[in-house]
């Protein structure tokens, strides 16, 4: 409970005790044609890797800069004021770590107003205020740049972004406002809500000048005294600032229309179950008319709301999964791992092309691919070389770099060239026996020493090592689709799996840039097995004759990207027979089989769609494939079947955890949010069915501390 004989002023002084502080140190740097411009330097003393935060004590630390600069302006001893970081970084924006505990809802606003009173200072100094944003300019940060008169981007800074939304919370401190009155709101909400909903897309310095977040791009050589020499330019009229974005009285007469299509984009998207967009949406609908002090007050009040709410807390949750868990695979062995300097593909395929040019593109070694035939193979090399020309073409490498990723992908029908090969792993069809000849054909030509993996969905590595010579020599590395772009890797540990095996893979992925989770040997491990749940409980549902809208809507607060009959179509119907069959031969009393699956996949869909592709509702002829008699109708609600979901979900959560499939549920929380795309405002699966209660019900209580993931204990 809060203690309520102390203020919220208290309360943020107690929060901040341990807060590292981002002092604001000022010097008077003379301008070319005469006078002086107050330089204010963010800087909280420790190296590049801690970047300059804003907590309650280094908020205070700028205000007091501020009101030593303003009493210069109005003394006449300055004619500008210009705020910057220490190298590489204006600031990170507000320190999450003092946020995420705040205790009560009137400490949240104590710290949203505090935001706002030192910030605004930047625009009320007396004299124009420049901000030189020379490095990461995030959240705060970029707010910090929105508060003053002028706006230089340095042309190397990168990090730049409002990234708010993503964490479950608004840009609370002027940016919903001040940004959608600088560009528009069309431009600001690609900012405030698009960006981060793409996995917290940020922007480089070009791009925001591009944009029209910035007045001017510096090169980064000179950037500090360059960017004086403009801003000097700036204030003797020898150079003009144009804002061609600053939308104008034509533009605001289509201002709730431009949000009003971005609500319904959001909605298509995400659904409605995460807040932080919406109150986003709110307030830049509002940022059109009104007072800079009505606005900001309604930004008070929403980042006030967001804070204390669930959905933060469970975003830094999974925040802190993602930034500190994800980087030391719980389990790692202390073993050397084996150095990589060639990799052989078994397979030639799509799954197996996508593997073969990661390899080839992150860790620049040999990588020959193989299958069946001499066509199979040309074809894959053709599909690799195609998608590295597909990157060229984007910009994302250049010539040089796409020549030599080419050179380093061979294929052959033989398997002599993967005798020298360090790392050879198999992508061929997901049927166990094709899986264990291929491997045990291959095991007669490589190395004694080698490392062989399986990309297998859901079949047991170790009925596949059973098959081999060697069998500690084969390690589970369970890929997601499309393989670029998914950043989990599933690491199996089977029975007989060595250290060097288990410790190679995790290399292996930290190479490729993926997160690696270990798990054990299990039917569909962690990600599959969680899904195959929801999966098979909607199929259930219809084919007990409950509507496909009605169990799409049961299935909408679990926070899933998409529907599970979109997610179905979206892996494929005959993926998903497969799946669902093979975790009901595994666990026959709680996996729905799928025989239903079969006869839609047979039909080829479920959804209709429009000529963009969108889904637009349900096929009749889908329906009638797996509706039952209307004699054996058993249909229920969408709340009975969202607790059918979360029961369900709990409980094989708990079974997960009593086999060992990880060491802990933050691993099972990790892996949605990495390989199911499962938002960050639910912090994976586990706070939720806490949240709900369905944890208590199903599971024999809660996964969690209440503290951890929801303000209930508050």
């Amino acid at each position: 409970m809060t203690d309520t004989t102390t203020t919220a002023s208290d309360r943020l002084e107690e929060l901040s005790a341990d807060e590292v502080v981002t002092n604001a140190f000022v010097k008077h740097v003379p301008l070319p044609s005469g006078g002086s411009l107050a330089l204010i330097t963010l800087d909280n003393g420790k190296d590049y890797k801690r970047p300059n935060t804003l907590g309650p004590r280094s908020l205070r630390a700028l205000s007091d800069a501020l009101d030593e600069v303003r009493a210069a302006a109005s003394r006449g001893e300055i004619r500008a004021a210009a705020i910057t970081g220490k190298q590489y970084c204006l600031a990170a924006g507000a320190d999450l770590s003092q946020a995420s505990q705040v205790p009560d809802r009137d400490t949240a606003l104590a710290l949203a107003r505090l935001g706002h009173a030192t910030l605004r200072k930047l625009g009320d100094l007396g004299v124009p205020s420049f901000a030189f944003v020379n490095g990461m300019a995030l959240g705060g940060g970029l707010e910090v740049a929105l508060h003053c008169t002028y706006r230089a981007f340095s042309s190397a800074a990168a990090g730049i972004g409002l990234p708010e939304v993503f964490l479950g919370i608004i840009p609370g401190w002027g940016g919903a406002t001040l940004l959608p009155r600088l560009i528009g709101p069309e431009r600001a909400l690609k900012v405030i809500v698009e960006n981060p909903l793409k996995n917290n897309r940020l922007m480089t310095g070009p791009q925001a000048v591009e944009l029209g977040v910035g007045d001017e791009l510096i090169a980064s050589a000179m950037f500090i005294p360059d960017a004086v020499k403009w801003a000097d330019r700036v204030l003797g009229g020898a150079t003009t600032v144009k804002r061609p974005y600053e939308p104008g009285i034509a533009q605001k007469a289509t201002w709730s229309t431009v949000v009003k299509v971005a609500r319904s984009q959001v909605t298509d998207k995400i659904g409605t179950v995460p807040k932080s967009p919406f109150r986003a949406l709110d307030l830049v609908a509002g940022a059109r008319s009104g007072s800079l002090d009505d606005r900001f007050a309604d930004e008070d009040e929403a980042l006030a709301d967001l804070i204390t709410g669930d959905q933060f807390a469970a975003s830094m949750y999974a925040f802190d999964l993602v930034q500190k868990r994800a980087k030391r695979p719980v389990g790692a062995p202390d073993v050397e791992p084996r150095k990589i300097t060639k990799v052989g593909v078994l397979g030639a395929g799509l799954m197996a092309s996508q593997f073969a040019e990661l390899f080839a593109r992150r860790l620049g070694v040999p990588v020959v691919i193989t299958d069946l035939d001499q066509d199979r193979v040309d074809a894959g090399v053709a599909r690799i070389h195609a998608s590295i020309d597909a990157l060229l073409a984007k910009g994302r490498t250049n010539p040089d770099d796409a020549n030599r990723f080419k050179a380093l992908v061979s294929g052959s029908v033989s398997l002599e060239p993967f005798a020298d090969a360090d790392w050879v792993i198999e992508a061929v069809f997901e049927e166990l026996s094709v899986k264990r000849e291929v491997l045990a054909r291959v095991e007669k030509v490589i190395a004694p020493d080698a490392i062989l993996a399986t990309n297998t969905s859901s079949l047991s590595v170790d009925a596949m090592a059973s098959a081999l010579t060697s069998p500690e020599r084969l390690v589970g590395f369970h890929f997601f689709n499309p393989v670029a772009v998914m950043p989990l890797v599933e690491v199996v540990r089977g029975a007989a799996t060595s250290d060097e095996a288990v410790s190679t893979a995790l290399s292996v992925a930290k190479l490729l840039k993926k997160t690696a989770i270990i798990t054990a040997d299990r039917p569909g491990f962690v990600v599959n097995r969680v899904l195959a749940r929801v999966l098979g409980e909607a199929m259930r549902g219809v084919e007990e004759g409950t509507p496909f809208e009605v169990v799409a809507e049961g299935a909408a607060p679990l926070g899933l990207p998409m529907s599970p009959f979109e997610l179905l179509e979206l892996v494929g119907l005959p993926v998903g027979a497969h799946v669902l069959d093979s975790h009901h031969e595994a666990f026959p009393d709680r996996y729905h089989p799928g025989d239903g699956l079969k006869r839609l996949a047979s039909f080829g869909h479920i959804l209709t769609r429009d000529k963009k592709g969108r889904a637009t509702g349900y096929d009749p002829a889908a329906v009638k494939l797996v509706a039952p008699p209307k004699k054996d109708a058993a249909p229920v609600d969408a709340a009975e079947i969202q607790r059918r979901f979360e029961d369900g979900l709990a409980d094989e959560l708990r079974r997960m955890l009593d086999e060992g499939v990880v060491s802990a549920v933050e691993d099972i929380d990790l892996g949605m949010i990495l390989g199911a795309g499962y938002p960050f405002h639910s912090g994976g699966i586990s706070p939720y069915l806490d949240r709900t209660g369905a944890s208590e019900r199903a599971a024999g209580g809660p996964f969690h501390d209440p503290r951890v993931v929801g303000p209930e204990s508050r």
